[in-house]
């Protein structure tokens, strides 16, 4: 025979004391916060999830954004920032390690043919990945804007559904809160995401004679090793880091 139903439990209040008598809060999570955790959870139960790490000296871009900064603000209203940069030095590696760029639909590999970059911003409720579309076809004044754009409504929370669908690839960007290094998880369907860190400076061997110090950021790749292979995923890093240790390089990436 079927048991009688529990009786239904009482709503707890909003400050407890619990039985050993110090105190703890009970709140209510959000509908974002609920649906991040479950999105993270899926990631991780999902994906054959590794991450590869490299570091890239930040000499060259500091170097121009110190010296075209006032002149981009002044010509296109946006501030220059590192994200165009990273943007544009993904773009140049999922065109060369394209697998990257794709995604697992049952028994077939989706690989895509254009660039829709995702990119996580922190907001009051939890993060959120707004998605710059076609951002291969963008210059970097564009990039930086529409970047800026989402970001303000990210922390507004007036992102439409469509503004965060169907990314590609994900950049994060640790290193505003001070990270130092860490491992991204993967923003299912994709099967990649860059994650940045914080800029520091770092001595760094020049020979067997000379050491200076340089503007060092550890960047991290995390990836879905059901499709990606080890190799291709270093590949990928690497020439990353090759496209933003030589920012002209960016320019014949197209």
């Amino acid at each position: 025979a079927p048991q009688a139903a529990p009786a239904a439990a009482k709503p707890a209040a909003a400050n407890a004391t619990p039985q050993d008598g110090k105190a703890v809060e009970r709140k209510r999570m959000s509908r974002r916060r609920l649906t991040i955790a479950s999105r993270l959870v899926e990631a991780q139960q999902t994906a054959a999830m590794l991450t590869t790490f490299n570091e890239v000296d930040m000499t060259a871009i500091l170097d121009i954004r110190k010296r075209r900064k006032d002149a981009f603000k002044e010509k296109h209203d946006v501030g220059l920032g590192f994200m165009s940069f990273f943007t544009k030095a993904v773009i140049g590696a999922l065109k060369a390690y394209p697998l990257l760029n794709a995604e697992i639909d049952g028994e077939e590999l989706l690989i895509k043919k254009f660039y829709d970059i995702g990119i996580a911003v922190s907001a009051k409720e939890g993060l959120v990945v707004p998605v710059v579309r076609d951002a291969d076809r963008l210059s970097f004044p564009e990039i930086e804007r529409q970047i800026g754009e989402l970001a303000a409504k990210a922390r507004a929370n007036t992102l439409s559904l469509p503004e965060l669908q169907g990314g590609t690839f994900t950049i994060t960007n640790g290193g505003v809160f001070g990270s130092l290094l860490s491992t991204p998880i993967l923003n299912t369907p994709q099967v990649g995401i860059l994650g940045m860190h914080k800029i520091q400076l770092r001595p760094i061997a020049l020979d067997e004679e000379r050491t200076v110090n340089r503007p060092m950021m550890y960047i991290a790749l995390s990836y879905d090793h059901r499709i990606v292979d080890g190799s291709e995923a270093v590949s990928f890093l690497v020439k990353v880091k090759e496209l933003l240790e030589d920012p002209e390089a960016l320019l014949l990436e197209g």
